[in-house]
Formats: C-alpha cells, structure tokens, sequence
C-alpha cells in the first residue's frame, strides 16, 4: 500500500505522456522523466543515478509510443518519408552518443540539461506564431546532418523523443506544423532505439541499481508505461487532426515551465 500513491502517480503521468506523444508529437518523455525522477525522489532512490534512470526509462517506453504514435500519423499521410530518411542516420548517432555519454555526465548535469531546454520549449509553445528563420530546409547534407545529429544527442540526454526539439525545428524553416508533427512523432523511434542501447551499456554494472535493471533502464517501471502510452498516443494522433491544439499547448507550455523551473531550482538553489 505504501507505494499505492507511486503506482497511481506513474499510471496517470503515462496517460498524459501517451496523449501528448500521439497530439503534439513530443514522445511523452518530457512529462514522464521529471514524474518517475520526482518519484524516485520520495521512495529515496539512490540521488546519484536517480535522473540517469528516469531518462533512460523513458526513452525505452518512448520506444513503443513512437511506433503507436508515428502509424497513427503516417496512416494519415502525416509522416514525410523522405526527411525521416535524410535524418535518421545523424539523428540515430547522435543520440546514441548521447546514451553513451550519460556514463561521464553527472546527475546535475542531466537536470541543467532538461532544465534549460525545456525552459526554451515552454516559451516557444507561448509564442503566437512559431518562430520563422527560413521558408524551407537547408538544403546542404552537413546542415541537415548536424542539426538532426544534434537534435539526437539532446533529446537523448533529456529522455524526450523527437518532437520536443523536432516540432520548433521544422516549424522554425516554415514546416506545416501537421506534418512537422507527425515526421517528429517518427523520430522518436529513430532517437530511442540508439538512446537505449547507450544508456544500457552506460549503466552496465553501474552500483545501487534497483532489480531487474538493464543498465539504466527499470524493466518494471517501463512494463507498467508502455501498456498506456500506447494505447493512448493514437488517441493522441486523431485528436491532432480535429481539434485547435492552441490551448493545450499553453497548458502544456505552462506545465512544462513549471517543471524546467523546479528541476533548474534544485540544481541551482
């Protein structure tokens, strides 16, 4: 009964992470890594390795919501194929670098991470009109090659699939935001499978683990998210396509605000 509260808490921050994931894109892992740290935290989980599981826990659901997510946009026409396979070789190393690099990066460092950008993407989700630098994609490899290399390397690092920085990417080089969505929803994938597999070797042998840990991801923590990410980031997808997204964004921009802000406090304060 003592950890009812945690079992519940995870379960109704999945269900939000799973709607999220499926109506703008962001994978789920921006709302599931601070709720399992935060989680972590009362149960008095090791502080050392707590952020470090969290990130990695998430991005092994994201695994699974991705695929629900990024079929429920594609069966709309809402995946453009050739950008996911233009990006997907830099974006797949980059975060698997990420992953790799989790092993050198302390606790601090992980939360100043989740904590700066996802200040950055809060004020982004207020603006009212996206951010515009550009009428198209640059068109040359490289620049296409680092941005999406980049954009791996710190969702991994943050637990977050590709829409968190993905969305306000494409949207910044004038994107139609349904499309940028709905390709972004796709990156999850692309991100996740090579994130996990860092932070599994990172966390291999890596003391204080809980039981039944893959390095650092909780195999039970992850088999309790995925049932209801998945389930409901389809939800998601069709609810992107019928509704004004305008106010959930702004709930979200604020619950994320708030968020960035604690996790900054903590390492800051």
């Amino acid at each position: 009964m003592e950890y009812l509260p945690l079992i519940l808490g995870l379960a109704g921050a999945s269900a939000f992470a799973g709607l999220l994931a499926g109506f703008l894109g962001v994978g789920g892992g921006i709302v599931l890594v601070p709720a399992m740290f935060w989680m972590f935290e009362i149960i008095e989980f090791p502080n050392a390795i707590a952020m470090h599981m969290a990130v990695a826990t998430s991005l092994a659901t994201i695994v699974f919501t991705a695929i629900s997510s990024a079929r429920a946009h594609h069966a709309r026409g809402g995946v453009d194929m050739g950008l996911l396979l233009r990006w997907a070789l830099p974006m797949g190393l980059g975060a698997l670098a990420g992953g790799l690099l989790a092993r050198f990066v302390d606790a601090n460092m992980l939360k100043l991470v989740f904590g700066s950008v996802g200040i950055f993407v809060s004020l982004n989700f207020c603006l009212p009109k996206p951010l515009v630098i550009a009428d198209h994609l640059p068109r040359a490899k490289t620049a296409n090659g680092a941005m999406a290399g980049v954009i791996g390397m710190i969702s991994a690092l943050m637990g977050i699939g590709g829409g968190t920085l993905g969305v306000p990417t494409l949207s910044a080089f004038s994107y139609p935001v349904q499309k940028a969505v709905g390709t972004a929803a796709a990156f999850g994938l692309v991100i996740a499978v090579p994130a996990v597999l860092g932070f599994v070797i990172s966390g291999w042998g890596v003391p204080e683990r809980p039981a039944y840990s893959l390095g650092y991801v909780s195999l039970p923590a992850a088999l309790a998210i995925i049932p209801i990410t998945t389930s409901l980031a389809p939800l998601g997808a069709r609810l992107a396509y019928r509704l004004d997204a305008k106010w959930i964004k702004y709930g979200f921009a604020l619950f994320l605000g708030v968020t960035s802000l604690r996790m900054l406090a903590g390492v800051l304060g």
